[in-house]
């Protein structure tokens, strides 16, 4: 009913730029908080962004001054913009909202996950 496709993954050199997005799609009648997590080699899952409807906005302290979440909402798309890139960034990076169905479907809220998309920083 409800899906989350993520894209703009690649591979890039330290110091360099990559832009994510994620699009939702399907039965969505309201999008609350949508956000980013990224879990590395050998490393626990965890928020590298968050942002409400209203766009505030939530860093986690390894990326704050060098990423920006952004989204669009009447493309029902969140957007991570990363700048800086460091080794340490390599991680695939899943996007995640709490979206509401339309009245069809229920109208219940729930939590949804796209399925990844794999960010390589290296030289």
């Amino acid at each position: 009913q409800v899906q989350l496709v993520e894209s703009g993954g690649g591979l890039v050199q330290p110091g360099g730029s990559l832009r994510l997005s994620c699009a939702a799609s399907g039965n969505i009648f309201s999008i609350n908080t949508m956000a980013w997590y990224r879990q590395g080699p050998g490393n626990e899952r965890e928020l590298v962004a968050n942002i409400t409807s209203a766009g505030g906005t939530n860093y986690a302290d390894s990326v704050k001054g060098r990423f920006t979440i952004s989204r669009d909402n009447a493309k029902n798309t969140v957007y991570l913009q990363m700048n800086s890139l460091k080794p340490e960034d390599t991680a695939v990076y899943y996007c995640n909202a709490n979206i509401k169905t339309t009245p069809l479907y229920g109208g219940s809220w729930g939590n949804y996950w796209g399925q990844g998309t794999q960010v390589t920083v290296s030289s």
